[in-house]
């Protein structure tokens, strides 16, 4: 039998991670576990190490790549990306549906192709013929102003459901050129927005508004590994030539042929020929919303002909064949019968509105989030309010205003904040400046309870099977008191439990005792630090090496870790200078869970570095000056300090450049800046 070559390896692996990839990012069938996934990825990273002139720009680990080096250039779009017109009514739609085939004329035949409105931003791919014949990812632009978007092609990248390169037989069976332009929608999923608030909400973060913020906000970050790490989605929906032309002349077969060549498009569309047919749809999708698992806000209604497309032309800002109809608002009116106050696991606690039940887009609604004490007290809100509660793209229900009226009478009971945690009795505490109250106790059972959960969580400690039913009764029965007695449970204890057999037991145990390879990253972002989420974690394992060195490290010595400021520094000491969090880590060491990591050889002069910058600099802006320094490892503080580390000064500098010279901070000017700039 011929020896396999290791080109012929590499192509084998890529060809079953790109499958695989298909089937788990695009159509939600996966065949293989994650792990059996994971053995291929890591085979095929050896392999294009060990030879890296077979590394090709399409392969999956090329995905993440390195910072945009200016930022994001601005390009011109093949044809401009108009918003569409909006109506939010039967009667203003059937007013549109008239104006079309008057349009249309007479004897024209006209069917509609409806698809989901989904809530995210628009995003133009452009797909390049490469030399094996097959098409690559160019270029990925977002809509801009409509005429010129920005070139986000490295973020973009990151994106699994957007194929990297599309092979010639599958181009070949989607009648599909190896040249042309796909126009899509990039959403984040909902489940990965709230888990990017938990995270937020860890750091100290004030939480994201709504999935399309976030999502948007992502695909502009110049960390594409971050971009990675939030798992945006992406949904296509039409192809075009590279100079914007329609390649087919039915919308209906556009989807069809993008499905076919890989591309994720929403299954939820349809070809309408009727009215009434169109409002059926409508009606569905507004009762199936709160079902999909993202967000979306109505429903876009084409023209299929791309011909009578062409014929009814466009407005001076959107296109006459199309249309979207907007939902109204997800809001309900009810009753606030009581206010909770919930325990997190950071020890946050948060007023909750206990509710009338109520229908509010399909979901019933019976508590809704009251964010803080500032928050009760600016609605003014007292227990027995008619309110106001809404469900949109922040996914949670949230009370937004109290109703008063002849018909909904106030309430008469004005809630009071407890000074004493609802699950433990221990003292809380509100630090000056912060609006939330907290739980100082560590070992409070709510805290327990959640920090369990997180610390087992995928992307955490990865103790699959370690869910809320079983976390609860080792509670409950006192089994287990702390993170560290996850590594105690044994056979006799787990099968003590409701619905825990022998088979049962022995994985979740064989689980436990595998999660004691995860790196020291991990640990960090299991222990709940307060602010530390996973890319904060990810810092502080590379820059100090050991969980020894970082818990003897000062806020100085902390604060030099990039992203790492005071607030979070102070967090880090408050949390290893108690005395039962001390304790945890010595169980855990005990354990044997890894308490080491590589440290990030440090690759920049300016690394670690804290810059103030004052004046007017010759050829730089503030703004490109700060991009510079950050992008080489450095970080621009507003404020001078004994720690900053050099003040560039230019012409007109004030106070600071004062300050600078009482403290003795070296000073610095543009020219020198950048001869560090370029020697790094």
């Amino acid at each position: 039998m011929a020896k396999t070559t290791p080109a012929a390896r590499i192509e084998t692996l890529r060809d079953k991670i790109r499958h695989h990839e298909h089937l788990y990012y695009v159509m939600d069938a996966p065949e293989i576990s994650d792990a059996d996934y994971d053995v291929l990825t890591r085979e095929l990273q050896a392999l294009e190490k060990e030879h890296p002139e077979l590394v090709t720009t399409d392969s999956p680990t090329q995905r993440v790549g390195g910072k945009p080096k200016e930022g994001f250039p601005k390009i011109a779009h093949s044809r401009p990306m108009l918003s569409l017109d909006n109506v939010t009514s039967e009667e203003e739609l059937r007013d549109w549906d008239r104006r079309v085939r008057e349009r249309a004329g007479e004897g024209a035949e006209i069917s509609y192709v409806c698809e989901y409105k989904l809530d995210g931003l628009s995003m133009a791919l452009h797909y390049r013929q490469a030399a094996d014949a097959s098409a690559h990812l160019s270029r990925a632009l977002t809509r801009g102003d409509g005429t010129i978007g920005e070139d986000v092609t490295t973020n973009v990248r990151t994106i699994r459901s957007v194929p990297l390169s599309i092979s010639k037989t599958k181009l070949h069976k989607a009648k599909l050129p190896a040249t042309f332009e796909v126009r899509g929608e990039v959403v984040m999923p909902l489940a990965a927005f709230l888990k990017a608030n938990e995270e937020r909400e860890a750091q100290g973060l004030t939480a994201a508004a709504n999935p399309r913020n976030y999502a948007a906000g992502t695909i502009r970050t110049l960390e594409p590994n971050i971009v990675a790490q939030r798992r945006l989605d992406f949904y296509a929906y039409f192809a075009l030539t590279a100079t914007g032309e329609n390649l087919f002349t039915e919308q209906s077969d556009a989807l069809d042929v993008l499905t076919a060549a890989g591309f994720r498009v929403n299954p939820h569309r349809e070809a309408i020929h009727s009215f009434d047919k169109l409002m059926d749809f409508i009606n569905r999708a507004e009762q199936n919303r709160a079902e999909l698992g993202y967000e979306i806000d109505g429903v876009v209604i084409k023209l299929s002909s791309t011909e009578l497309q062409a014929r009814l032309g466009y407005t001076g800002r959107a296109p006459r064949w199309a249309v979207a109809y907007k939902f109204i608002a997800r809001a309900g009116t009810t009753q606030a019968e009581d206010i909770k106050v919930q325990v997190g696991r950071t020890g946050k606690l948060t007023p909750v509105a206990v509710l009338k039940p109520v229908s509010i887009g399909g979901t019933t609604v019976s508590r809704a989030t009251l964010h803080n004490a500032d928050f009760i007290e600016q609605l003014g809100l007292k227990i027995g309010d008619w309110v106001k509660v809404e469900r949109g793209g922040d996914v949670i229900p949230k009370v937004v205003e109290v109703i008063e009226d002849k018909d909904h009478p106030r309430g008469h009971k004005t809630f009071h904040f407890p000074a004493h945690c609802p699950e433990c009795n221990s003292e809380i505490v509100r630090d000056e400046g912060e609006a939330d109250y907290r739980c100082i106790n560590v070992d409070c059972p709510a805290r327990l309870r959640e920090s369990l959960l997180h610390y087992a969580s995928r992307n955490v400690m990865n103790i699959e099977g370690l869910g809320e039913a079983v976390v609860n009764q080792l509670l409950d029965r006192k089994i287990v008191r702390s993170i560290a007695d996850l590594y105690k449970l044994d056979e006799p204890k787990l099968l003590s439990l409701e619905r825990i057999g022998e088979k049962t037991a022995r994985t979740l145990l064989k689980e436990i005792e595998q999660s004691k390879k995860a790196p020291l990253n991990r640990v960090l972002f299991g222990l709940g630090i307060r602010f530390i989420g996973e890319r904060t974690a990810q810092l502080l394992a590379e820059e100090f090496g050991s969980m020894d060195a970082l818990m003897a490290a000062s806020q100085e010595e902390l604060e030099r870790v990039n992203e790492v400021g005071p607030r979070v520094s102070q967090a880090i000491r408050e949390f290893f200078e108690e005395e039962k969090n001390r304790q945890l880590i010595e169980h855990l060491r005990e354990a044997g869970l890894t308490f080491t990591a590589e440290k990030r050889k440090k690759s920049s002069e300016l690394e670690g570095l804290t810059f103030v910058l004052t004046g007017t600099l010759p050829s730089l802006s503030r703004e490109d000056a700060k991009a510079k320094i950050e992008a080489a490892g450095g970080r621009v503080s507003g404020s001078v300090s004994k720690k900053t580390s050099y003040v560039v000064a230019g012409e007109e500098a004030g106070s600071k450049l004062d300050k600078a010279n009482d403290l003795k901070v070296p000073i610095i000017n543009e020219a020198k800046l950048l001869k560090m700039l370029g020697s790094s």
